[in-house]
């Protein structure tokens, strides 16, 4: 059967139609799930930084898109081939990945071959979008990191949906797919924090924070926040930061190599500025690893000193979604916040979904630090 002649779903979506523009909350129909494709009803979405710069097209997408990457939600549908999830299950939406180039098949599915196309291409690998216009019928492209989840429905694929625990607080749980598995997975998993080890986060936002959690929970025990806002320094302390550095008042650098007595084992860029990055390779020791996290415009460059990454054998290391597999990821996150031991929930500031703009006001001005978008509860039409 074509999916023109399949019944859509009316629902709400928040979309973007001009680069810059305010998010406006439309009736939009979607299409059913396809065989490997998963329906999920919204029951909240975080708002990332990504979000915005994809609202400024600092990372082209194409337009109308819906965006929104951190959902959260309850199984409404599944496709005819999809095995792992069933509906009523909660799950976790997170990026996108082929499953069959070389880095998914060996373990790195974040750095998917078409981790691009996947998560920002607008569709799905064959251009087609699963929503479209009330009114024009126009398609609207959507599968933004294969989901679109600033909607009250969202389809989402079978490889990027990751069940979770019913007892978890389901409409806390969105940010895990995303900026706090980011955080967290960096440290865990890409750097490989070990305990005893030195460690600093460059940007104490929702992803410098979830890191500086996360190297708690390895057992680094000099954690170091920069940051220039002192009340995310002070929840920096609250949330495992042995020491914190607001980098207007100080040389940061100078600050970490006395802390340090030479520098840090590990460092964490997370503001997505050059000159920071400049800071978080210069503020390693001998055989220290800076990871680079922190979004940039496309085509932004950063100079360093050769010799003093090449003699002391500094390591750069690019990483996206802290290189995790999420199904697996994910799951442990969750345990570890229902056991204490990764309060994440100390960054969330929740939002009715038509504040959307709001929510991103707040999130760009440092007002709250991770904002969740709480979804009306609507049926079909």
């Amino acid at each position: 059967m074509s999916h023109d002649n399949v019944q859509k779903m009316r629902i709400q979506a928040a979309v973007l139609r001009e680069s810059g523009a305010e998010l406006k909350v439309e009736d939009v129909l979607l299409e059913a799930p396809r065989p490997t494709e998963v329906r999920v009803r919204v029951v909240a979405s975080g708002v990332c930084h990504t979000d915005m710069v994809v609202r400024d097209q600092l990372f082209p997408t194409p337009m109308p898109i819906i965006l929104g990457h951190e959902g959260a939600g309850i199984v409404d549908a599944v496709g005819s081939a999809v095995t792992t999830v069933k509906p009523g299950d909660h799950v976790v939406m997170t990026y996108m990945s082929c499953g069959l180039c070389l880095p998914c098949e060996t373990g790195h599915p974040a750095h998917c071959t078409h981790m691009h196309p996947l998560n920002f291409g607008g569709g799905r690998l064959d251009g087609s979008a699963s929503s479209c216009s009330c009114e024009s019928h126009a398609p609207i492209h959507d599968h933004f990191f294969g989901q679109s989840s600033f909607s009250t429905y969202a389809i989402a694929n079978e490889r990027n949906v990751v069940k979770v625990a019913k007892e978890a607080p389901l409409e806390l749980l969105g940010p895990l797919g995303c900026g706090i598995q980011t955080g967290a997975g960096s440290v865990l998993n890409a750097l490989k924090v070990e305990a005893g080890s030195s460690f600093v986060a460059f940007g104490a936002g929702a992803v410098g924070l979830a890191a500086v959690m996360a190297a708690r929970v390895a057992g680094a025990t000099t954690i170091i926040a920069v940051d220039v806002t002192p009340s995310r320094l002070e929840l920096a302390l609250e949330l495992g930061a042995t020491h914190v550095i607001n980098s207007r008042d100080e040389n940061p650098v100078e600050r970490i190599q006395q802390i340090t007595a030479g520098g840090a084992n590990y460092s964490l860029e997370c503001s997505g500025r050059a000159e920071v990055l400049r800071q978080a390779i210069d503020a390693l020791a001998t055989l220290g690893t800076c990871g680079i996290v922190g979004a940039t415009k496309f085509g932004t460059e950063v100079a360093f000193n050769i010799n003093d990454v090449m003699i002391p054998g500094k390591r750069i290391m690019g990483i996206v979604q802290g290189d995790v597999v999420a199904n697996a990821f994910i799951p442990k996150l969750v345990d570890l916040y229902l056991q204490g031991r990764f309060p994440f929930d100390k960054l969330c500031k929740f939002y009715e979904f038509d504040q959307v703009n709001e929510a991103m006001a707040d999130s760009e001005r440092g007002v709250t630090i991770k904002p969740i978008l709480r979804m009306p509860a609507l049926t079909a039409a």
